[in-house]
């Protein structure tokens, strides 16, 4: 007995109809090449600079010297912003490629505007260091916007987990994923590629 198959999976034009799946090829080749896009690999920038500088500034409540962490909490925050920033050029060239009034859209938006929240919450973050003195230890208050802006950005980034692992935007097509579960060997037990 055979196991069940999936029908093919046409890849479409960028011209839509109702039998077509969305093309899976990037709107711009800036964008990232077909299969590979770098707005997912962008977005471990500030990710990453940002949760350190919530370490650094939670490290500067219980250190002897306050200062230099929260200074370093200041870097990894204008690092994060940056980062953002570029990561955010390439989220957009993915939601413009999506076709309007789709779930998947509707989505993108969601997660674009928390996107926004969240470096904006970072921006005010930097300012106020900068204002207040990058070497003081970090206020409770600049703690609890950093850790709310994180709790935005994990919400975010549930929804873009779900733009591309549920509605597979920017991901290659499952005809093109099929090449991957094929075995490398013959039949009479030689290996190809």
């Amino acid at each position: 007995m055979t196991a069940p198959t999936a029908p093919p999976v046409r890849r479409a034009t960028r011209h839509h109809s109702h039998t077509e799946l969305p093309a899976k090829d990037p709107i711009s080749v800036v964008a990232g090449p077909y299969g590979h896009p770098f707005h997912p690999i962008l977005v471990t920038v500030p990710i990453g600079a940002w949760i350190t500088s919530l370490v650094l500034d939670i490290g500067s409540r219980a250190s002897d010297a306050p200062g230099e962490l929260a200074r370093g909490a200041w870097w990894a925050i204008g690092v994060g912003i940056v980062g953002a920033l570029a990561a955010a050029v390439f989220g957009l060239l993915d939601l413009l490629d999506i076709p309007r009034r789709t779930r998947a859209f509707g989505v993108g938006l969601v997660h674009m505007t928390l996107n926004l929240v969240v470096v904006a919450a970072f921006v005010v973050s930097f300012i106020w260091r900068d204002d207040r003195g990058v070497n003081l230890e970090t206020t409770v208050g600049q703690i609890a916007l950093s850790a709310a802006a994180l709790v935005f950005l994990g919400v975010s980034g549930f929804l873009g987990g779900m733009l591309a692992y549920r509605y597979g935007v920017r991901v290659a097509a499952e005809s093109d994923q099929a090449e991957g579960y094929r075995s490398h060997r013959a039949p009479n037990g030689s290996i190809h590629n």
